[in-house]
């Protein structure tokens, strides 16, 4: 065991309120963006908001990615410093920021080529396209950013450095609130941009970020140091095993939103109010669940460092308290957004359409909070003990058995009230499996010990 795995010891309890506290902050800010990019850019008509829209489905798939080779770094730092290797886990850190650059800009080229497509696909109309470029030119050119700062953030949560990842979203979600008026409507004598504010300001704060993200990690025990990279002799053996996590924990974590990219596409057809109103509700959602949110990022690290210093017990008790917060979360958060529905949408708009349909969204599918928060918390657990395959199989399970089948079939018969109610079940369905498979691994004992990477 090292003398660095601090969560190895102490108060389980303890450790979850203190890992995940300071995350949930962090995550609310970053939420907070999509807040207020919508309120800003609702104030520049319908066409904006709706392209918006469907722009935001596949900008979540996207980041979901990058959250994933985010997890692969997490768990493989975490669980090198439960066994007491040090020098592996600082391997294993260094080759991981490497690992998210390439990935980085290997996705924002691919993303700058396909988008056409993409949004056709989506059912996206020929009069949006235009508003729907002029965001995703300079957010393809800013995605590396992002995928670097992942990866920074993976080795601090790794070592459970919540407080040092948290401040740096809080610094990153900070420029964006500024930029935002001045981007986007424009503001002290500049003119703003429009749509493409909003991907100005997401550009310029992860390049903030990712400075201030170099210095917190050179303050810990995991430095970034590239002649690590250089030293190591069979750099395969450490990137394979992120890649053994980040892999699956990448497509289970985009899964979700690509889901909803099709379940937007099939409420494209009851037309623009309803496409605006699930997506304008679908960021408030973001923000609601943000406990959830930051209670699985903070899971990877507890179970982790647990599972690898071979101490089960502790990780089966982080493990209950987790899904017991998301059971009384989620069913509180549900009560109180159903009970403020036609006010939160009034934040949003003032059209009439579109405040109906966001009520009926949230009267409906703010049912599953609970389910889904057992869903993302149990994905958690499972990529921190290296069972990332099973993660990503219940969360497709989830989508392509159960959201977009009942979604698909009953929109004809319920209209867009089918798409509310797939997610609900998405969510209750996918959350009771979670719990099932959760409850089946972590009844097993740890691996050995792996030989140290060379």
């Amino acid at each position: 065991m090292s003398e660095h795995a601090k969560l190895t010891r102490g108060s389980i309890p303890g450790h979850l309120v203190k890992q995940t506290a300071p995350m949930a902050v962090g995550v609310a800010a970053i939420m907070s963006i999509s807040l207020i990019d919508a309120y800003f850019i609702g104030q520049l008509g319908a066409d904006p908001l709706a392209a918006i829209s469907f722009i935001f489905p596949i900008t979540v798939a996207l980041t979901s990615l990058g959250v994933g080779v985010m997890v692969g770094i997490n768990s493989v730092v975490a669980r090198s410093l439960g066994a007491g290797d040090h020098a592996k886990a600082a391997r294993r850190a260094n080759l991981g920021v490497a690992f998210a650059t390439v990935v980085g800009v290997a996705l924002g080229v691919a993303l700058w080529v396909l988008q056409e497509p993409l949004f056709r696909l989506m059912n996206a109309p020929d009069h949006l396209l235009p508003l729907i470029r002029e965001y995703m030119d300079p957010f393809a050119l800013a995605f590396p950013f992002l995928l670097v700062l992942m990866g920074f953030n993976g080795v601090l949560r790794g070592q459970g450095e919540a407080n040092m990842s948290s401040f740096i979203n809080i610094a990153y979600a900070a420029v964006n609130w500024v930029l935002d008026p001045i981007l986007i409507t424009g503001a002290f004598g500049i003119e703003g941009f429009g749509i493409a504010g909003a991907a100005y300001a997401t550009l310029i704060g992860w390049a903030v970020a990712v400075v201030l993200a170099v210095i917190c990690v050179g303050r810990t025990h995991l430095p970034f140091n590239p002649v690590l990279i250089r030293e190591c002799e069979n750099p395969r053996e450490p990137v394979m095993a992120i890649v053994r996590v980040a892999g699956p924990a990448s497509f289970s974590n985009a899964i979700n939103p690509i889901g909803l990219s099709v379940l937007t596409a099939l409420i494209a057809l009851e037309g623009q109010s309803a496409v605006a109103a699930f997506g304008a509700a679908g960021r408030l959602q973001s923000f609601a669940v943000v406990p959830l949110l930051a209670l699985s990022g903070s899971i990877g690290a507890i179970v982790g460092q647990n599972w690898g210093a071979n101490q089960p017990d502790r990780a089966r008790a982080a493990a209950r308290g987790a899904g017991l917060f998301c059971i009384v979360y989620g069913l509180v958060i549900a009560v109180a957004l159903v009970a403020a529905a036609k006010w939160f949408a009034g934040f949003f708009t003032e059209d009439p359409g579109i405040v109906r349909q966001f009520a009926r969204y949230l009267e409906i599918a703010a049912w599953g909070y609970a389910g889904f928060g057992l869903l993302i918390v149990g994905n958690g657990i499972l990529n921190a003990v290296d069972k990332a395959g099973l993660a990503l199989a219940q969360s497709c399970g989830r989508v392509f058995l159960v959201m977009l089948p009942f979604g698909w079939l009953l929109r004809p018969l319920w209209n867009s009230d089918a798409i509310y109610a797939a997610e609900l079940a998405a969510n209750v369905i996918g959350g009771l499996v979670a719990v099932l498979i959760v409850r089946k691994v972590l009844a097993g004992a740890p691996p050995k010990a792996q030989q140290p990477d060379s």
